[in-house]
């Protein structure tokens, strides 16, 4: 309630035109909050409150826009105005801004941005996309190992405020090697005159430009740091990464995680800005391949037309077979998925995770066929013979599910896709031709049809 009155008084002020009164309430605010408001405002209105902006707050304010945003503010701008923004931008977001942005409007600014601005942002835009090399930011503070204590600390006052952080500094020799790292905490607590190569951190954990970002995120988790730092191939430190980012790939990783398990092509847009047509191309692929491969259910229900004819009552069962193994193989698909994003699961663990879910396929299979049964014999009044048959069937069918479910991700990440393509749709489809057929052969040996 309390930000709604704030967000009312914000535009009471600017449509009255009461600017000075607006910047002094506004550099009162958080940035976040900042940007909040600016997005529930009209297009008229945005820029005149943006430009409102001190210097340094409008770039702190920028970087918490949404992209679709960030371009309407800046093509409203003088292209002094964008390139100001541009400058005061931590370089990993200015490069993410560039990306989105048409080439039109990036080489405008890029022209007006200063030569610093433009060779960091070109330096990160040279990486392949989702790289550690196009996520980390330039802007970090290095430290000779030769320096004092008190060169470092007044060599982190010059550069500090342009830095991401400087909670973690790093050592680099004469070849702009990464040697080590100290903390800003050792440094106000050692005496002025000892040497930075002495009390630094010497096993430094260091990502490579090329590294993945999901990897990067597992990094991350792994070690538990808030900052990690990016180095080429001949161990030069040429960036940071920080674990702000880390919560934007994350996210990013586990919508198109969803998206895949989902059979849909990932998108980088949200929902409500993605077209129809959009959504259609991304879902379209997955339907057809869908459509095409559940052809085999039809032709094995056919093949057994006859069998069908002598025992009817078999056809009313299907569905519930067909849904019960394409549940299970799905519980245990997105089980062994997870476990193999997180780095639960490796290779060597494949024989531990089959026999796991055999055991659970059998007593969930038998829990279910027990239910089954009773209830076949009690409610359906059918013959033993037919509700065994029916009950068998419904332990293959979860055995097979469960089997699959858990091996199909596996093999998928062997062979270098993601294992979230192996998810429910496609596991259900190849379920339940399986169970079909179990389900048929079983009713050929007990009924002899």
């Amino acid at each position: 309630m309390e930000e709604k009155n704030v967000f009312d008084e914000l535009l009471t002020l600017l449509e009255g035109k009461e600017y000075a009164k607006l910047r002094e309430i506004l550099s009162e605010h958080n940035d976040a909050d900042i940007a909040a408001w600016i997005e529930e405002l009209d297009e008229e209105h945005m820029p005149k409150l943006f430009r409102i902006l001190t210097k340094d707050q409008a770039a702190d304010v920028f970087s918490y826009l949404d992209v679709d945003l960030q371009q309407k503010i800046i093509s409203v701008m003088s292209d002094k105005e964008a390139a100001g923004i541009i400058d005061n931008l931590m370089a990993d977001d200015a490069a993410d801004l560039m990306e989105e942005m048409p080439a039109n409007i990036v080489t405008r600014i890029l022209a007006k941005a200063s030569p610093d601005t433009r060779r960091e942002i070109n330096q990160l835009l040279r990486y392949p996309e989702d790289s550690a090399g196009s996520i980390m930011t330039v802007e970090y503070v290095d430290l000779k190992e030769s320096s004092t204590v008190k060169e470092a600390i007044d060599r982190i006052r010059r550069v500090g405020v342009d830095s991401e952080t400087i909670n973690v500094c790093y050592v680099l020799d004469s070849g702009r090697h990464l040697i080590g790292t100290v903390a800003l905490r050792y440094l106000l607590l050692s005496k002025d005159d000892e040497i930075i190569g002495d009390i630094m951190h010497e096993n430094v954990i260091a990502l490579n430009t090329l590294m993945d970002q999901e990897e990067v995120a597992s990094q991350f988790k792994k070690y538990d740091f808030t900052t990690m730092p990016v180095v080429d191939n001949e161990n030069r430190l040429v960036g940071i990464i920080t674990v702000d980012d880390i919560v934007d790939i994350m996210e990013e990783e586990a919508t198109e995680d969803m998206e895949k398990m989902a059979a849909i092509l990932p998108s980088d847009k949200t929902y409500m800005k993605t077209s129809v047509f959009e959504t259609y191309k991304k879902r379209i692929p997955w339907l057809l391949l869908l459509m095409v491969s559940a052809t085999f259910t039809g032709a094995i229900i056919k093949s057994f037309e006859d069998a069908l004819s002598v025992c009817a009552v078999l056809v009313a069962y299907i569905p519930m077979l067909m849904d019960t193994g394409g549940n299970a193989g799905g519980q245990a698909s997105v089980t062994v998925i997870r476990g193999l994003s997180l780095g639960e699961i490796e290779y060597s663990d494949v024989p531990g995770v089959i026999w796991k879910e055999v055991r659970v396929a059998v007593f969930c299979g038998l829990t279910l066929a027990a239910a089954n049964f009773v209830k076949l014999l009690v409610f359906d009044r059918l013959a033993i013979p037919v509700a065994l048959t029916i009950c068998l069937t419904l332990i293959a069918a979860v055995l097979m599910a469960m089997l699959i479910g858990c091996m199909l991700p596996v093999g998928a990440k062997r062979l270098g896709f993601d294992p979230a393509v192996m998810a429910s749709p496609f596991i259900t489809t190849i379920v339940d031709a399986l169970s079909l057929l179990a389900y048929f052969r079983i009713a050929t040996m007990i009924l002899k049809l």
